[in-house]
């Protein structure tokens, strides 16, 4: 399904209508890890063991990019552990290994991720969208190859791609991605680093790898961050700033995204980075409120265990 916003930015101000209503609706948000020591005693528990860490953050968040999957491949018998630590209705989201999306042509790598595929099924119904984040170098003139490895994709199994040449977000390429991804039910992923942008040179973003997606964008800083819809589900990746505050006005815009794409029957991925991750359950929290104000979503089950609220000074 496509939808066509004239300003898919545009915040709006009152709640969609009840009838509008007619679908489940699916929002998952979560961080880009689970196992942060500086979550103790604030988000997790006082004492909170790092053993502990993925049956307490299941118990809070709803979704987690899987980024450990693309380091090293798991073993089936680590793959069954994180699944034994999940609650129902958890989804986590695996990020293809390196050897497969950084290693030269993705069609010579279609056994090993079919591979990958199927030691990630030990997730069993924990398992949400696998994603493809594919590096700089890779350019539209690989798209034939890109093509090749979309089309070996098993269909059962949701797919997300990001792609970072800045080449891709030119037409016609950003098009006739779109319209492969289309072809294959495959989300393109969003990232929005905005937010840090006047971070950057700061210390908090040296050696990581949100200094070069800046460093990227620098070079080309007229990329508009658009809010692609291609498949049945988005995938939202929000680089989000220390500081609580800088962050709302671009929160309320994704979360008004968001909604209008559940509201449409879609399933949302919205996952909330911070440079010093300290900051990044509280971005997800405040993401959910919002779309929360908009259409009938769970709850999260943060909120029903722990209702305090952020305090900036308290995590330091």
């Amino acid at each position: 399904m496509q939808l066509v916003f004239s300003n898919p930015y545009k915040c709006s101000d009152q709640k969609l209508p009840k009838h509008y209503i007619i679908f489940l609706m699916n929002f998952y948000t979560g961080c880009p890890i689970w196992s942060f020591k500086g979550w103790v005693g604030n988000f997790y528990p006082p004492g909170t063991k790092p053993g502990d860490f993925l049956h307490e953050y299941t118990r809070r968040l709803t979704t987690v990019e899987g980024n450990t999957t693309f380091y090293a491949v798991p073993s089936r018998e680590t793959v069954q552990g994180w699944a034994a630590e999940m609650v129902t209705g958890f989804r986590f989201c695996p990020k293809l290994p390196r050897t497969i999306s950084h290693a030269g042509r993705l069609a010579e790598h279609v056994e090993e991720a079919l591979v990958f595929v199927d030691i990630m099924t030990g997730l069993g119904s924990n398992l949400g969208p696998m994603f493809l984040q594919l590096p700089p170098r890779y350019a539209p003139r690989q798209l034939d190859d890109l093509r090749a490895f979309l089309e070996a994709w098993p269909r059962d199994y949701r797919l997300a791609v990001e792609v970072r040449h800045l080449d891709w977000f030119d037409e016609p390429a950003h098009d006739t991605l779109n319209q492969l991804l289309r072809e294959h039910n495959m989300a393109r992923i969003v990232i929005d680093t905005r937010p840090i942008r006047d971070l950057k040179g700061d210390e908090i973003l040296r050696g990581s790898v949100y200094e070069s997606l800046l460093g990227a964008r620098e070079r080309k800083p007229n990329v508009p961050v658009i809010p692609e819809n291609t498949a049945d589900f988005i995938f939202v990746r929000y680089i989000g700033h220390p500081s609580m505050p800088i962050n709302l006005p671009f929160l309320n815009e994704w979360g008004d995204f968001a909604a209008r794409q559940l509201g449409q029957g879609l399933d949302a991925f919205v996952f909330c980075h911070s440079p010093e991750n300290l900051t990044a359950p509280w971005l997800c929290r405040t993401l959910h409120q919002k779309v929360a104000g908009q259409v009938e979503i769970a709850p999260l089950p943060w909120d029903e265990i722990d209702n305090s609220t952020f305090e900036q000074g308290s995590l330091f």
